[in-house]
């Protein structure tokens, strides 16, 4: 059986093959950003397969804009008197004291959203059932004036969604994309839960489409597609098409995902992830061997240093793989501001045309033209099918100053960016970064692993396997996982009972628990995982450690669990990973690269290290698509699976 990973990034496309000997081949090829599914169509006509699994940021880069994916025409029908909530949103904003600041568009205008004069209590009761013909009368105009796409989002429905039940039936005759609120955010707070319906009604027909696309020329080859989700499971085309706002985060997810079942096979309990490719660097955490998880996203917003900031996009409520990302890539962009200072990004040069030593036509430095003209890169990539040109790397740097001093200096920017986003899926959740170990993949996180590591305070490094498609191998890694909630449940043992049943049709092999509790009187809540006992008391044990982890402190106070949820698990067969040679004598040639200053630096093919083979620092082990950087002080060994621990 062939098995195919696929990760569409902002700058290159990687493959993984798994064929039927178990032997694993990689690719990578530069995305097709307006059409992204060329290049995956691309990548995977040279080979044969049974199964694709496939990860994308399609969605993400629709709401951010993104040229040739435009949002379509979305309508909202929603409870009469609630019309604007989805546009008045929370009071945060984003930057406080500017006076031009506007709040992101309305997925759904004014004039595409539709009141219908119903009521369901907080109680679940239905005060007012809907009116059909009230509905379709609503629905005509919505279709007269252009609307695509449907989201319905009505008062307490966490508590009973009949009326969205009736009103989504209905409105499905009308329109080929609907969604119900409790479809994708069956829980509280109907700003939030509105936003998430929106969200996932405007990527239907995008997503729909594009997923169509690529499962028809896998089904033509004879194979089955399967998709990552944002929650670090693979789900069905028809789940991910349903609901398509659990793709939001799908290829991050991928990278966390392989770090933890690595982390398994190695025995490493505490793994920080640190995934560093051609536009982002990303980083989560991964305890006990399952990376952590968190339920509020904003997608389409902005950020700052990998924090996102509150009220600059789109909320969703829905899973996620706990992830804090940055503008810091291989081509994030150098350059100086008005007052002189030298500055890393947010700006990419992405895939095209990409950084100058590319040849593309880029005219601006980046943070691969820094690393080429400081010699830590060969001058080849992708396998030795890309030629880089150091001396144009060279000259874009010099226009910003002596390149030699613009590049080191840009390094140590980036590199601490990168460390503050992994202190916040560290610090700022009640994790001491200290004691983990920091596994680098990415076509770049090998070349800056140790560094940031440094910034932190860890003294490990843990470089995997193909550490440039790492990612893509982590999708043939993963389990399907399967999610359902309930809101204010009145039984906690019952309410999970209830979930499994309902997920039982997936014939799991286990399921995960969750629970978002707060202190009562809080405002919001934290998740905390559950074992098997999910009664009051577990419960309780298991968020007022997190509580005080996170803050500092506890409360003699009861709790109120707001929402449940229960992921069900269907494992897969894992790809093996194959050992390095038990003996060799690898070949080691010689390079100038800068560290604080010019030295002489040995390098290494990676293919030829055999286990237990050690390295001094400085120097560089090349491989296909990934340089690992090991500066002085620092000593690597050849471990289990090839994997490269590096030592301070």
């Amino acid at each position: 059986m062939g098995l195919v990973g696929v990760d569409v990034g902002g700058t290159f496309t990687d493959f993984v093959f798994l064929d039927e000997r178990g032997e694993v081949k990689t690719l990578k090829i530069l995305s097709t950003p307006r059409e992204p599914e060329k290049a995956v169509i691309e990548g995977l006509s040279a080979v044969k397969f049974s199964e694709v699994l496939h990860a994308s940021t399609i969605g993400t880069n629709a709401l951010l804009g993104q040229m040739g994916l435009e949002v379509p025409r979305v309508a909202f029908f929603t409870t009469r008197g609630f019309r604007d909530v989805v546009e008045i949103g929370r009071q945060n904003r984003p930057r406080l004291y500017d006076l031009f600041f506007q709040k992101p568009r309305p997925l759904a205008p004014r004039e595409l959203r539709f009141e219908v004069d119903e009521r369901t209590l907080p109680d679940g009761r239905v005060e007012k059932a809907v009116d059909l013909g009230e509905v379709a009368e609503l629905a005509r105009k919505a279709k007269a004036a252009g609307a695509v796409s449907v989201a319905v989002g009505f008062l307490h429905s966490y508590a009973n969604p009949s009326n969205e039940v009736v009103a989504a039936k209905l409105l499905r005759e009308y329109f080929e994309y609907v969604t119900a609120s409790y479809e994708v955010a069956w829980e509280p707070r109907e700003y939030e839960r509105f936003s998430t319906a929106l969200v996932n009604a405007a990527l239907m027909p995008l997503v729909g489409r594009y997923l169509a696309k690529l499962q028809s020329y896998v089904e033509s080859r004879g194979g089955k597609m399967y998709v990552m989700a944002s929650s670090g499971g693979l789900v069905t085309v028809e789940e991910a098409a349903k609901r398509p706002v659990q793709l939001v985060e799908s290829g991050p997810a991928a990278g966390v995902i392989a770090a933890a079942e690595l982390a398994k096979l190695l025995g490493e309990g505490r793994v920080i992830s640190f995934d560093m490719g051609g536009t982002t660097a990303k980083a989560g955490t991964v305890v006990d061997f399952q990376p952590s998880i968190t339920t509020e996203y904003e997608v389409g917003g902005e950020s700052h240093r990998g924090r996102v900031i509150k009220g600059s996009g789109y909320p969703v409520r829905f899973p996620f793989v706990d992830l804090a990302e940055v503008s810091a890539g291989g081509g994030t962009i150098i350059w100086r501001d008005a007052g002189g200072a030298l500055r890393v990004g947010p700006l990419s040069a992405g895939a095209d045309p990409g950084p100058v030593c590319y040849g593309r036509g880029g005219v601006d430095p980046t943070v691969t033209d820094a690393n080429l003209a400081l010699g830590r890169i060969p001058e080849t990539l992708a396998g030795g099918r890309m030629r880089l040109d150091a001396e144009a790397a060279k000259r874009a740097l010099a226009k910003l100053g002596d390149p030699v001093d613009v590049a080191s200096s840009a390094l140590r920017l980036i590199n601490l960016e990168m460390a503050r986003a992994i202190r916040l899926v560290t610090v700022e959740r009640g994790l001491d970064p200290s004691s983990f170990v920091l596994m680098a993949f990415g076509g770049a996180g090998p070349q800056h692993a140790t560094e940031v590591a440094e910034e932190i305070g860890i003294s490990r490094v843990l470089i995997p396997p193909m550490p440039g498609v790492f990612t893509s191998l982590g999708m043939l890694m993963a389990d399907f996982k399967f999610e359902a909630r309930m809101a204010y449940p009145r039984d906690l043992a019952k309410g999970f009972a209830e979930l499994e049943e309902k997920l039982s049709q997936h014939r799991p092999d286990y399921f995960l628990r969750y629970a978002d509790v707060r202190y009562k009187g809080q405002g919001w809540e934290l998740t905390v995982s559950l074992g098997a006992d999910v009664s009051y008391e577990a419960v309780k044990r298991a968020f007022e450690e997190k509580h005080t982890a996170t803050y500092g402190f506890k409360l003699d106070r009861d709790i109120e669990v707001v929402t449940i949820r229960v992921f069900a698990v269907v494992k897969r067969a894992k790809p093996r990973l194959p050992e390095p040679p038990t003996k060799g004598n690898p070949s080691v040639a010689e390079k100038e690269v800068y560290f604080n200053g010019w030295v002489k630096a040995a390098v290494y093919n990676r293919a030829e290290l055999p286990l237990g083979y050690k390295i001094r620092g400085p120097a560089l082990i090349v491989e296909d698509y990934s340089t690992t950087v090991i500066p002085p002080r620092w000593e690597a060994t050849v471990g289990k699976y090839g994997v490269l621990e590096l030592r301070l």
